[in-house]
């Protein structure tokens, strides 16, 4: 049997929908939190698509996309 994993330590991917506001109840809101979560993340960016040995535009193209759809967004607000 597989141990048993604490639902604050799950990640958002493996947790059942019936448990999402149980877990979303657990995680740290304060600004601390939200800046530690914002730092790992772009850590794990950073690692994953910039920070490679054969590295490609695919890292690049993302950041240039998510900032083409923001801007048209902010854009087009009436759409």
């Amino acid at each position: 049997l597989p141990a048993a994993v604490l639902l604050k330590d799950t990640k958002l991917m493996d947790v059942k929908l019936g448990q999402l506001g149980t877990w979303l109840a657990m995680r740290d809101f304060t600004p601390g939190g939200i800046l530690g979560a914002l730092q790992r993340g772009y850590s794990r960016y950073y690692n994953k698509y910039i920070n490679v040995r054969k590295g490609g535009l695919g890292g690049i193209s993302m950041v240039l996309a998510g900032y083409i759809v923001l801007s048209y967004m902010w854009s087009y607000s009436h759409v």
